[in-house]
């Protein structure tokens, strides 16, 4: 008896210690939002942070010196070459931008739309929380930090996040979400953050405070103010909310996204899902909204845009890789017909060679026809069945069933080789 009562202040002790130590760390001053995004991109943080002591670890500093290198030969490979494309060639950007199917890709939003002052995002993945490391053993930050950078491979390589395993590797980490990721490219890009709050979202496209709790949000994610040091503050929203046609049904996404009027549009690594019927209405808000729409083949189906609209081509549309085969667009293929695209040096979306890459301009002009879209001319009988099939590529089509277990693959983009799994 006397020996378990022992065994018991011993343990009761330890717990009392442990206690103390958690509660000691946990009265530590909590950092800025910024200095812990600086932190996690392998940035130094501002004089005096409580974070300083983190980057004198020898595994933050291969961290920084990782991202250094990897941020170096991004901007030279493709940030810098945007830029010059955007600066050339994209006029009377609009104040606000809606950036759907984004994921927390804010870099390449950035890149192609600089001068927004409003950043509207939205994909399934949760926001998470910003990350407080004083919850965290040393060990436990580098870990962290490790799968930070898993996270950000595809991205940083390929200009896309692999949807297929992008909810996983934003969920197993210590530090789960897409803000962390947001604020990563937030500090890459140069920018200052000045507050990070959690938000929901109500039906009546309200939004609350998550601290308040309400009932049924339609949604949840994040607000970020933010700058880059010149001019006004400026504002990210995340949403965490699907937006195909039966989560918009009863979502108030698309009336908070009308409260903020038209602006310009972004679509990249989109999977195709506006090519079909179940993401209608996203498809439609879209053309109502948009000033200008930026988008890779995975976006909107050009025929929606024949009349209303000056398209501009940029890159080389080759057809979809072999998982989207069923997605060809033969009305892209002579948009893109040598002589009328202006050449781009970078790559965007799941073709990831720069010669294989197409951006698609559309700037909208209710004076403007940019095709006709009259049927085409009867194909006398015996014909190659190839135009047949061309003619009719456009139309309108069910989203396809996709075997998983079948080896789609193409000569110029083998990409299952490259990932070694599909995006």
């Amino acid at each position: 008896m006397t020996k378990t009562r022992i065994i018991a202040v011993v343990a009761s002790g330890f717990v009392a210690t442990l206690s103390l130590i958690s509660n000691a760390t946990l009265a530590e001053p909590m950092a800025s939002a910024d200095d812990t995004a600086r932190v996690l991109a392998g940035l130094q943080p501002s004089a005096g942070s409580p974070l300083s002591t983190y980057t004198n670890e020898a595994f933050w500093k291969q961290h920084a010196r990782t991202f250094n290198d990897a941020w170096s030969s991004l901007e030279t490979r493709q940030l810098t070459k945007i830029r010059t494309l955007v600066a050339k060639n994209f006029k009377n950007p609009q104040s606000v931008l809606f950036y759907m199917f984004s994921g927390p890709d804010f870099l390449y939003a950035d890149a192609f739309f600089p001068s927004a002052d409003t950043y509207v995002m939205a994909g399934l993945e949760p926001p998470g929380a910003v990350p407080d490391f004083r919850k965290f053993s040393r060990g436990e930050v580098a870990g962290a930090l490790r799968d930070l950078k898993t996270s950000l491979n595809s991205v940083l390589s390929y200009s896309f996040f692999q949807t297929k395993f992008m909810s996983y590797d934003l969920r197993k980490t210590r530090i789960p979400g897409t803000l962390p990721v947001l604020m990563v490219f937030l500090a890459r890009s140069g920018k200052t953050i000045y507050d990070i709050s959690l938000i929901d979202l109500k039906s009546d496209g309200s939004i609350h405070a998550a601290e308040e709790k309400i009932a049924n949000p339609t949604g949840r994610g994040a607000k970020i103010i933010f700058s880059d040091n010149v001019g006004k503050n400026r504002t990210l929203y995340y949403f965490s909310t699907d937006i195909s046609d039966g989560g918009l049904k009863n979502s108030g996404f698309l009336t908070f996204c009308e409260k903020l009027s038209h602006g310009d549009s972004f679509v990249k690594s989109a999977s195709y899902l506006m090519h079909s019927d179940n993401f209608s209405m996203i498809r439609q808000f879209l053309l109502a909204q948009s000033t200008s729409l930026l988008q890779d083949d995975s976006g909107i189906p050009v025929r929606f845009f024949a009349e209303g609209w000056q398209l501009h081509p940029f890159g080389r549309y080759v057809g979809p890789i072999g998982l989207f085969a069923g997605h060809s667009q033969a009305k892209l293929h002579e948009i893109f017909s040598k002589g009328k695209a202006t050449p781009i040096n970078f790559s965007l979306g799941y073709r990831w060679k720069p010669t294989e890459s197409n951006i698609l301009y559309a700037v909208k002009d209710p004076t403007a026809t940019a095709f006709s879209t009259a049927p085409p001319a009867a194909v006398k009988r015996g014909s190659s069945e190839k135009l047949s099939v061309e003619a009719n590529a456009d139309a309108p089509k069910k989203e396809p069933r996709v075997n998983r277990k079948r080896k789609n693959q193409t000569v110029s983009n083998p990409s299952s080789k490259m990932f070694g799994y599909w995006p």
